[in-house]
């Protein structure tokens, strides 16, 4: 009976473990993960969970139990110093000390790692802070006091998801967006505009083409200057600057990376007996390679590795999707926009809603749809089915979407 180790404790490496048992695999599993916690969802976390809305218990992707009962071996707590290829063993440090476990296969599920400010324009300062983990957002919960500031680094969604958390809790927030707009990396115009306008009405401070030039304070952060030579007074501050995946393991084992850990269709690595998904995978897609940080990806990769682990020989297609809440708003995102030169905007049948369609030409690639859940469903139906409605009719609030199909 061949010993599976999964290495990363997260949405994909949880999901892997309970496919190959549901697949058959009676020989022993053991997942590996840093955190005190049992695999838990992350995008609450920025949400309802800072909110108040949403219990630790809530968060656990499966209950406690669920591991014991499918002979799943869990090791929280527990670092992954260095993967010995050639012996096929990782050497492990945890409450019980160091091991060499040894593994027939491999899964690495290591996700990826915030970026942090750089120490010198102090970054490491007591209340700077990041959003990844658990960990990372209790810390960061006694902050938000009503009337308190906060500055906030970084326009994309995770930035503004606490943006909107902040300013529903009472405080003061300043966002500063280095790039010409919010969202400007991920979005269109339009989908920027929509957001900026949302935060401006629930009292955020966005400023965009301005950057973070330096945090001040002592011991702990009580102002900062942008580049634009503005002074803010802070009490706090979330650096929302994005993530990278967490390769380390694989590059100090050699294996190959290619912005992230590089796979084939399947999901193996440069090394036929360890694989990779989720977050720190890199794979072949229409012609290219991608990575996906998404928890749908997490799951859909990680469930196609663990058939292909038992010898399937499958090919992961991807069918990107995604999503962000703020306020009241719940933006849903089908397909990716690479690529796109028009969009077109389509008003929703309630009041708020709308959502926008990325063209190539008359390609449809993508669609954001902000409180029209009809709009994303069926734009995603037609992505996935390859379909391209004529602009003009996805245009005209007349026509009814379904008959796109």
């Amino acid at each position: 009976m061949s010993h599976i180790v999964v290495i990363g404790a997260g949405q994909a490496g949880s999901s892997l473990c309970a496919k190959l048992r549901s697949l058959g695999h009676d020989g022993p599993i053991t997942l590996i993960g840093e955190e005190a916690q049992p695999p838990y969802q992350r995008p609450p976390l920025s949400k309802a969970y800072l909110l108040g809305d949403m219990a630790l218990e809530r968060l656990y992707l499966r209950p406690g139990s669920f591991y014991a009962e499918h002979d799943i071996d869990l090791r929280l707590n527990t670092t992954v110093e260095a993967i010995d290829r050639a012996g096929k063993k990782v050497i492990i440090t945890g409450a019980q000390g160091g091991e060499a476990l040894p593994y027939d296969m491999l899964a690495l599920t290591t996700g990826s790692i915030p970026r942090h400010l750089p120490g010198k324009i102090g970054g490491e300062l007591q209340g700077v802070h990041v959003v990844r983990t658990l960990r990372d957002v209790d810390a960061m919960e006694p902050e938000f006091v009503e009337g308190r500031r906060v500055l906030i680094i970084g326009g994309g969604y995770i930035g503004l998801e606490a943006a909107a958390v902040a300013a529903k809790k009472g405080l003061k927030v300043t966002l500063v967006e280095m790039a010409e707009r919010i969202l400007q990396r991920v979005a269109a115009p339009e989908t920027s505009d929509f957001f900026r306008a949302l935060h401006a009405a629930h009292g955020v401070d966005i400023r965009e083409g301005v950057g973070l030039e330096t945090l001040h304070g002592e011991v702990r952060v009580t102002g900062a200057r942008l580049t634009d030579g503005s002074e803010l007074e802070v009490d706090f501050v979330i650096a929302g600057v994005g993530i990278t995946p967490a390769t380390e393991l694989a590059v100090t084992a050699g294996l190959e990376i290619d912005n992230g850990i590089k796979t084939d269709a399947h999901g193996r690595t440069s090394d036929p007996a360890i694989w990779a998904a989720g977050d720190c995978a890199s794979f072949p897609y229409r012609g290219s390679r991608i990575r996906l940080e998404s928890v749908p990806n997490a799951i859909d990769q990680a469930e196609v590795v663990a058939e292909n682990m038992l010898g399937a020989a499958k090919d992961y297609i991807a069918k990107p999707w995604f999503w962000s809440d703020q306020y009241d708003v719940k933006l849903q995102i089908a397909g990716l926009n690479t690529g796109y030169d028009r969009i077109i905007t389509r008003p929703g049948a309630k009041e708020g809603s709308v959502s926008f369609w990325y063209y190539a030409g008359d390609t449809l690639l993508a669609v954001d749809a902000a409180n029209d859940p009809r709009a994303y469903m069926i734009g995603k139906r037609l992505i996935e089915a390859g379909k391209s409605p004529d602009p003009v009719a996805v245009a005209d609030p007349a026509t009814d979407l379904k008959a796109l199909m």
